[in-house]
């Protein structure tokens, strides 16, 4: 299955934020607008709204004559004091941190609009070409041989992500422009607009066999990788197993066993020359292919 593709030229932490919340990048694209953020009143507005409450109730009491005797003073400190404190240090309207998490990454997502790539922006066609460069790349990335340094980390590490994004953002161009294609010539055509939708649908289907090449030469380079791999694995079996040739060759040896055995054990050693051979061999076909993948020379 095809995941989100973010720009490589976007800041990490940024590109982190827009992987994490691929839903909301998906509502957003059908048009969803989230609520705008609370208003916080500001502290001088705070303590505005608490003196002119704590004045009405003045007034109110004085039409009543209740100030006169004492009472009123008392009502207004009971209530008025406490009111004004809490304008003065009370918090502002504290947002939840899921919304304002939300918020950010829509912020985000407007921001860097065109630097991404959904599942949802492709056609299933361009979703499985995609989804087969992505395996491709993730078979390379995670090799041993990778891991390990035998192949050209640096390289892989800068060129892999810049063919996954040009991969993602060529296939939702042409899963974009193939639907506007299909919904007019949906609709019939006359001779004369079919002379000239035949050839840009030509031009369509050469766009895509050329995205096809970019797919196709990343996994001829994934299996480079994975015969590497293979003979990486071997030698270090080989590599194991030579390593306790001694103890083998004692054994033998004190078991009386077959004589024969010692040189079937003692051909280890061959094996492990070979299949270092075949590892360097292997390695060399990699970068091979590598240096073949559009764009690189």
């Amino acid at each position: 299955m095809a995941e989100m593709v973010v720009d490589p030229g976007v800041p990490p932490e940024d590109a982190s934020l827009l992987h994490d919340n691929p839903h909301l990048l998906a509502r957003m694209r059908r048009g969803w607008v989230a609520d705008p953020p609370p208003r916080r009143m500001s502290r001088l507005g705070r303590v505005t709204v608490v003196v002119l409450g704590v004045l009405t109730l003045v007034i109110m009491l004085m039409g009543s004559g209740a100030v006169s005797n004492g009472t009123g003073a008392l009502i207004i400190a009971l209530i008025g004091v406490p009111l004004l404190i809490m304008a003065f240090v009370g918090a502002d309207i504290v947002e939840d941190d899921d919304v304002r998490d939300e918020r950010e990454a829509l912020n985000r997502a407007r921001w860097y609009e065109g630097r991404y790539v959904l599942p949802e922006d492709l056609d299933e066609a361009s979703q499985r070409l995609l989804a087969r460069g992505q395996a491709a790349i993730r078979a390379i990335t995670y090799s041993a041989v990778n891991v390990e340094g035998l192949l050209d980390g640096v390289r892989n590490a800068v060129m892999l992500p810049a063919q996954e994004w040009e991969i993602a953002r060529l296939l939702a161009k042409l899963s974009a422009l193939r639907a506007k294609h299909r919904q007019t010539v949906s609709e019939g055509v006359t001779p004369e607009v079919a002379a000239v939708a035949e050839p840009l649908a030509r031009a369509l289907d050469s766009s895509e066999n050329a995205v096809v090449a970019r797919v196709e030469a990343l996994e001829r380079y994934a299996a480079n990788v994975a015969e590497a791999e293979g003979a990486y694995r071997a030698h270090h079996q080989i590599e194991e197993l030579r390593g306790r040739l001694g103890e083998y060759e004692e054994l033998v040896a004190e078991s009386g066993a077959d004589s024969f055995a010692v040189p079937e054990i003692s051909r280890l050693a061959q094996e492990a020359d070979q299949l270092e051979q075949a590892l360097r061999r292997s390695i060399t076909s990699a970068h091979e292919a590598f240096r073949h993948l559009p764009g690189e020379s």
